[in-house]
């Protein structure tokens, strides 16, 4: 089996039964945007975690081809940890009824399920080698998103057994996902069972959406104030497919930006005309709220900028494409177009 395929880089349709009618189109088939003004705070705190019914026993060894090529043998499943830069390997274990054997992860894994776990990321970005050995794992589960990636490598030499997976998060590609981190666990079926659960929320949440003609233009800008870093989001960030699901359009794309995250100016912003600016919760904190952001050059000639309509996500919400991905498209959705009698 192999931890990288076409469906986990989001390269296949979304699963058709995870659609629902009027949803998954794009601009085409997206929400027309009302005319709010002023900020709103999407509600995740009552997100919950979709899991198993019961605790699925592994079925190993497994053999996995690891992303970068190598075979890993797994044999033991007791004691893993989970590292990457979204928290989502950890909530897609916690998902399949293994939570229990999770012993460290990393520091964007704040849902409740995972509060017994030791983080091995104190920085958020950067792996702490020693935090990691001091669990004594029996497995390790991580991606190219956090690093360096020479620790990863070294816990592999000294016999942790290490798998990449895909480093990709796409809407598409959550089903492949899940199934792949199943199947390197020993329980395929409980990557089904857990699959079902997370397509209905899925579905729900894109049937919920309000179907128009005009959609609303929204720029995702991932601003970190305190170490002056301020990019749009484009194709391939995650953010585009989470906004679309919502009913909207990703302006950095419809401009025709061609990287995931490009350097904020002022003349791309002015140019995207967002009708709203989507922040992470802690990126909006950095910058002094809504009052410091309409202060960047640029930002206030927007028609975002000007009605002050800035729809702010927690930071673990948007772009992990993890089970809870349903819950997430709902509150964005109801944060941009408001709730549906």
């Amino acid at each position: 089996m192999s931890a990288c395929t076409d469906g986990t880089a989001g390269k296949r349709e979304l699963p058709a039964e995870w659609s629902a009618t009027g949803s998954w189109a794009g601009a085409t088939n997206a929400a027309s945007h009302q005319a709010a003004t002023g900020p709103t705070t999407a509600e995740t705190a009552g997100m919950t975690l979709p899991k198993v019914a019961s605790v699925p026993t592994p079925e190993l060894p497994a053999s996995v081809t690891s992303c970068d090529g190598a075979n890993v043998a797994v044999t033991d499943v007791s004691r893993i940890v989970t590292i990457d830069l979204y928290g989502t390997l950890t909530e897609i274990v916690h998902g399949l009824g293994l939570g229990a054997n999770v012993v460290g992860h990393d520091r964007a894994a704040n849902f409740p399920e995972a509060a017994n776990g030791t983080v091995v990321t104190p920085s958020g970005h950067d792996l702490n080698a020693e935090a990691i050995t001091a669990l004594d794992p029996t497995l390790i589960l991580t991606d190219t998103t956090i690093g360096p990636l020479d620790i990863q490598q070294q816990l592999r030499e000294i016999g942790i057994p290490v798998i990449f997976f895909d480093p990709a998060r796409t809407l598409p590609g959550i089903s492949h996902q899940i199934n792949a981190v199943a199947d390197a666990l020993g329980v395929p079926d409980a990557g089904v069972e857990l699959n079902t659960l997370v397509g209905a929320d899925i579905s729900a949440a894109l049937s919920m959406v309000p179907a128009a003609s005009t959609p609303a233009r929204v720029a995702f800008l991932y601003v970190r104030g305190t170490a002056g870093v301020y990019l749009m989001a484009g194709p391939g960030s995650g953010a585009d497919d989470m906004i679309a699901a919502a009913g909207a359009m990703d302006v950095g794309t419809d401009i025709g930006l061609k990287l995931p995250f490009t350097q904020l100016t002022s003349e791309a912003l002015i140019k995207a005309a967002p009708d709203v600016l989507l922040l992470m919760t802690g990126g909006l904190k950095s910058v002094g709220g809504v009052d410091g952001l309409v202060k960047i050059q640029g930002i206030g000639q927007t028609p975002a900028g000007t009605s002050r309509r800035v729809v702010d996500i927690a930071d673990d919400s948007l772009l992990g494409f993890g089970p809870r991905t349903g819950q997430s498209i709902k509150a964005l959705a109801t944060a941009l177009h408001g709730s549906r009698s």
